[in-house]
């Protein structure tokens, strides 16, 4: 049924980087997560996306230059592979990667169901396990196909948000933007659980092997896709709290479709059926993003080989997707959207920083490597932008709880431990082989 392939179609351009970026990106805090954010800052909700945003786009600077460096399905596994020459350590944080890819999808999927909830009925959990199961069908279908359900769902939740930033124009000054009912750290505690709506930007360099002119187009669509995304996100947070009160806001499991039934009373069905589609894309691009991290792994013979296996015809890695939508069903079973949210970008802010980390070693380690893009603002080979993104990124990680914090060591710390085992049954296998050479070999020369 299956049969290996040395390497994935090259058929994406710029545009469709773009579009997967924001297909990604858009969507997932907007529908899912701006309530509960607007209930930790208020009226100050667009100041915690400005910061998120900053960050992103610092590390968005990153992930392009290293991307123009090493453009490969299993990024953040090369960068630091190259960058600490440790194989067990990139494995560990490729493992986390993965784990927070399907935590990140689990979020999105939940926040699709509660929303089918609001329109159905259905319960969440039951419509979140049923999308992830038909996308990943899709997914395995093929690439283009999938590419062309973000088109459509994309191009859907910007008219949905467009529309209502327009129909609520004439509430925009009638708050307070700067009131902070928890203080510059509810903004900043509001920024750190954001973050998770500008996840996905990271995935676009993943795509690599499946992009024509990967290290000129990688990066460009990684900033671009940011950039157009904090724009949007901080147009609609500031709308957001002007047509609905934040407290109301916090409350609510439908924010968007809230917003929507008071500035347009007949159309709060249809903003309900974009929220869907919204959070049904992102849930597809982590699936997308992901599955092919594992197939990165596994070329560079960090996983078993069956994962890289791909579909004869359809000319995807379907081991790996399937893989992928198991793990992520699990942490759907959780039912607990913000916190889910919480443990993917505690998780986030970690393997950001290490990847900041791997851009200053590379700098040094690697100073005349060919870099089709370079990051702005250097002191000598030192990139200061990466150095302030390991700050910001330390900053942000204090604003979860320890209990968070100890649950993404354990998913690290088991990669560590799965490597271990792969490593040993790997030599194993290895020493088996060679024995039974041997033994192959006496007994034809007895003969």
């Amino acid at each position: 049924m299956f049969a290996r392939k040395k390497h994935l179609k090259r058929e994406l351009s710029l545009t469709d980087l773009v579009m997967y970026g924001l297909s990604i990106i858009v969507g997932a805090g907007i529908y899912s997560l701006i309530g509960k954010a607007a209930g930790i800052s208020g009226n100050s909700l667009w100041m915690s996306f400005v910061f998120a945003g900053f960050i992103a786009i610092i590390t968005g600077l990153s992930y392009a230059e290293l991307t123009s460096m090493f453009p490969r399905n299993a990024a953040e596994y090369t960068y630091t592979r190259k960058a600490f020459l440790s194989k067990s350590f990139s494995f560990s944080l490729s493992w986390l990667i993965i784990f927070i890819g399907a935590v990140a999808a689990s979020t999105i999927a939940l926040g699709f169901g509660g929303y089918l909830e609001a329109l159905v009925g259905t319960p969440v959990i039951y419509n979140a396990l049923c999308l992830i199961i038909v996308l990943s069908i899709l997914g395995m279908y093929g690439l283009k196909e999938s590419m062309k359900a973000l088109y459509a769902m994309t191009i859907a939740t910007l008219l949905g948000l467009l529309a209502i930033v327009a129909c609520g124009w004439k509430y925009l000054g009638t708050v307070n933007y700067f009131e902070m009912p928890n203080g510059i750290s509810g903004v900043l505690e509001a920024s750190a659980f954001v973050f998770f709506a500008y996840l996905g930007f990271e995935a676009i360099a993943n795509m690599s092997e499946e992009t024509k002119n990967p290290k000129r187009v990688v990066p460009r669509a990684i900033l671009i896709s940011i950039a157009i995304a904090t724009t949007i996100y901080i147009i609609v947070a500031i709308s957001s709290v002007s047509i609905v009160s934040w407290n109301v806001l916090a409350e609510s499991n439908a924010p968007v479709t809230d917003i929507a039934a008071k500035v347009m009373p007949n159309a709060s069905f249809i903003i309900t059926i974009i929220a869907l589609l919204a959070t049904a894309s992102t849930v597809l691009t982590f699936l997308i993003a992901s599955s092919r991290r594992i197939y990165g792994m596994t070329e560079e013979h960090s996983l078993p080989g069956i994962f890289a296996y791909v579909h004869p015809t359809r000319g995807t890695p379907c081991v790996a997707i399937f893989s992928f939508a198991i793990i992520a069903s699990f942490f759907t079973l959780l039912n607990d959207i913000s916190f889910v949210a919480r443990v993917s970008n505690f998780g986030s802010f970690l393997i950001f920083g290490i990847v900041h980390i791997s851009l200053i070693e590379l700098r040094y380690r690697e100073p005349h490597a060919k870099r089709k893009y370079r990051m702005p603002l250097n002191i000598g080979k030192f990139p200061l932008l990466a150095g302030i993104g390991i700050v910001l990124s330390s900053i942000m990680m204090f604003q979860f709880s320890l209990f968070v914090a100890l649950i993404s060591a354990a998913i690290f710390l088991s990669g560590a431990f799965v490597y271990s085992i792969l490593e040993n049954i790997s030599r194993i296998i290895v020493f088996s082989s060679r024995v039974i050479r041997k033994a192959y070999d006496i007994l034809r020369r007895k003969k």
